[in-house]
């Protein structure tokens, strides 16, 4: 049994008694060994898989825990109801037939722009840009206590409260878009779940969840409102550090109030670090209130070297000698992760390994999704996977210049008539006993509308050039039905290699208007990576929608090189290295007092954010600081964590 192979501490959690168990589990405690033993056992007491919830952090944790299951139970594993919130949200929506077209935040911040500009004109420099409302929007549905999106603004946005009325009618009417083409982004998801769960009683016997730390409210009620038996909550309060993305760090506080006869366990062995890397993580963090009791023991003795201080006369001086450590260093690269506070400083480190030679995988930035050479894929798969996605079909014509958006939504709206509400029966075999909806669309030679329905009288040759090679490649991929044979056609096509070639372009022009050549080739070859990635990622899936939104919800889980791990600290998060580089150390940009102001966050969430960074190293640990930077003129003082550490 697989109890048999846990210390007593994990035993005594994954074997207590139904009810509302809190797991207080510091970083490299075993939690997910703790988590498996504890589906085992349900199991084992002959608990009902599909009876069994498991809420995780990213859908590639709940993947993990359920490998790990399905070697004990191999028949049961796969039944169980695992994923992340949003991820299992959309399972409970598809499987009582929701309609649901999952889109991006960068897709839906788009459709919001259009709303927007009906009611706040180009001259209100006073008001919140449409990117600015979509992402204060989520913040409120994911912390709101019961008040409206205008009562919010108002009270929160003392600026802005002269358009808290305007940003309230600005939501209510991208809500009904949304709703009229069956768009839901994440938060979509949970507030759609949330109502389904009531309305259907839905209940499980037990609730497992991880990183219950970073819960927000709204996947609290999402918790509260499933009825069940039984509640498992795994987390560590000292690796709270979403507080910018809602995450409540008083849901893990106050479990023993909020539900009764609650049982705390505690994990204290730790099996990932050696002590001395232990030891400076604890004196920092042991700084914040500590919520519950915890007195972490170090299992490992094989090794201890003691963590180091580097100081640096100069920023870029402190990129460019930790890529020379790092070049110089015995540990494999993929082994090897530099981790730091704030985007920009991965920059720096990036190019000087670069200078060096040295492969690099940066987690953060643009999503791989939402490059254009991919996303275009996207737009023609969910084009082909739905009846009327408007969003996509805008998307695909904007790769040509010479066809704008108020023209390609009139084309759509024409072809959604012509195909009797199916855009690709409009696209590929149009009814044309109704042709007079489009004549305001055609030209006049009635011949020409024979021959290619959606002709525009404003359209140009490129446009027509671009219509036509569409329509041939629909054409080929629209009755396959494997998702990877889709995407390779897609790939191979005459419309996409034109696609490749106006983004290779555009990606090599000098200041002068000439094309750097070396840089096209460079751009076409990264552009091949990106393609024989999307290949490989969609050969387990058998169905285009369940492709489609498994890539939307998994997105950002998804990685394409190999080499040095630069990583921002919320990026690190349940990851480990055998050598970690923790940079740029100094007070203001770690802790980032700007983000503090901005975010009105306590110096307890950075100092949650250094034991996160520092806890993912296992046998060596470097700290950096530089004293000056010589482009801003700036000079630094050591991080008070530093000081904290004992290391100054």
């Amino acid at each position: 049994m697989i109890l048999d192979t846990l210390n007593q501490e994990q035993k005594d959690a994954a074997s207590s008694d139904l009810g509302n168990n809190l797991i207080i589990a510091s970083a490299g405690t075993g939690k997910t060994s703790t988590i498996v033993a504890r589906v085992a056992f349900l199991l084992d007491k002959n608990i009902k898989a599909s009876d069994i919830m498991l809420l995780t952090f990213t859908n590639k944790a709940a993947m993990e825990i359920i490998q790990r299951v399905s070697k004990y139970f191999p028949d049961e594993a796969s039944k169980i109801k695992a994923g992340t919130f949003h991820s299992i949200s959309y399972k409970l929506l598809k499987e009582k037939s929701f309609n649901l077209k999952l889109k991006r935040p960068n897709e839906l911040k788009t459709l919001l722009k259009g709303v927007y500009e009906h009611y706040i004109p180009h001259e209100d420099t006073t008001a919140y840009t449409h990117l600015h409302l979509y992402d204060i929007h989520s913040l409120y549905l994911n912390t709101f206590d019961d008040e409206s999106f205008e009562e919010y603004m108002f009270n929160k946005y003392e600026k802005h409260r002269e358009h808290s009325r305007i940003y309230q009618d600005i939501m209510d009417d991208f809500a009904k878009l949304k709703q009229e083409y069956d768009y839901v982004g994440f938060d979509d998801l949970l507030v759609l779940a949330q109502e389904l769960i009531v309305k259907e009683n839905i209940s499980f016997n037990e609730v497992i969840i991880d990183e219950y730390q970073d819960t927000n409210p709204l996947q609290g009620k999402f918790i509260d409102k499933i009825q069940k038996k039984s509640l498992f909550c795994v987390g560590d309060y000292d690796q709270s550090i979403y507080a910018f993305n809602g995450a409540d760090i008083s849901i893990i506080s106050t479990f023993k109030d909020r539900y009764e006869n609650a049982s705390i366990f505690s994990l204290s062995k730790n099996y990932r670090s050696t002590s001395a890397i232990l030891d400076l993580a604890t004196r920092v963090i042991s700084n914040n209130e500590r919520i519950y009791e915890k007195k972490l023991e170090v299992i490992r003795k094989d090794t201890n070297i003691p963590p180091r201080l580097l100081v640096y006369s100069e920023l870029y001086e402190q990129y460019q000698k930790i890529s020379e450590k790092i070049e110089k260093s015995s540990t494999n690269y993929d082994d090897i992760a530099v981790i730091y506070r704030n985007n920009s400083s991965a920059d720096g480190i990036e190019t000087s390994l670069r200078n060096l030679g040295i492969k690099a995988k940066r987690k953060g930035g643009m999503s791989f999704f939402d490059t254009k050479e991919i996303k275009i894929i996207f737009d023609i798969l969910s084009l082909l996977g739905s009846k009327n996605d408007l969003m996509s079909f805008v998307n695909i014509f904007s790769y040509n210049h010479g066809i704008g958006a108020k023209i390609a939504k009139d084309i759509f709206n024409s072809l959604l008539k012509l195909g009797n509400g199916h855009i690709i029966d409009g696209f590929l075999e149009p009814n044309k006993t109704k042709i007079n909806v489009q004549q305001s669309l055609i030209e006049e030679d009635n011949l020409e509308v024979e021959k290619n329905l959606i002709y525009h009288s404003g359209l140009k040759k490129e446009a027509l050039y671009f219509i036509e090679s569409l329509k041939t490649l629909l054409s080929k991929i629209r009755y396959m039905k494997n998702p990877q044979d889709m995407a390779r056609e897609i790939t191979l096509s005459k419309f996409y290699a034109n696609i490749k070639e106006q983004l290779c372009f555009v990606r090599s022009l000098r200041k002068d208007g000439t094309n750097d050549e070396a840089i096209k080739k460079m751009s076409m070859e990264a552009i091949e990576r990106k393609l024989e990635l999307l290949i490989n990622i969609s050969k387990p899936y058998r169905k285009l929608e369940t492709f489609i939104h498994a890539m939307v919800l998994g997105s950002s889980e998804i990685s394409s090189k190999s080499g040095v791990n630069l990583l921002s600290i919320h990026a690190s998060k349940g990851l480990e290295f055998k050598e970690v580089f923790v940079i740029d150390l100094m007070d203001g940009r770690f802790p980032n007092t700007t983000l503090m102001a901005k975010s009105g966050t306590e110096i307890d969430e950075e100092r949650r954010l250094f034991y996160v960074a520092t806890t993912r190293a296992k046998d060596i640990l470097y700290l950096s600081f530089s004293k000056y930077d010589k482009i801003k003129k700036i000079t630094y003082k050591p991080s008070p964590f530093l000081i904290e550490a004992k290391l100054i």
